[in-house]
């Protein structure tokens, strides 16, 4: 990821998607960590406040099993635009 990318913001425990973000910062790693080593600063540019009005990730063609376990994962054009729709419409 680099500065002015886009992604979208995922919450595993509701298994839905809930922002999409601009990336703000360099990736900066820190060696000390085992787990998430890596991190950046982000943007929101469109959020949905409560996670029950988060849609689910599958209806942006994205999968639960392909999300365990990564911090993060490159979508496809196609999952992308799908999943910003999505929350653009639960955001309001």
């Amino acid at each position: 990821m680099q500065p002015g990318e886009l992604a979208i913001l995922y919450a595993s425990v509701w298994q839905a998607i809930f922002g999409v973000v601009e990336i703000a910062s360099v990736p900066e790693h820190d060696p000390t960590r085992q787990r998430w080593a890596w991190r950046f600063a982000i943007r929101p540019l469109v959020v949905v406040r409560d996670l029950e009005n988060a849609p689910p990730v599958e209806a942006a063609g994205i999968f639960p099993q392909s999300l365990w376990r990564h911090s993060h994962v490159r979508l496809t054009e196609e999952q992308f635009a799908e999943a910003r729709r999505l929350v653009e419409a639960a955001a309001g």
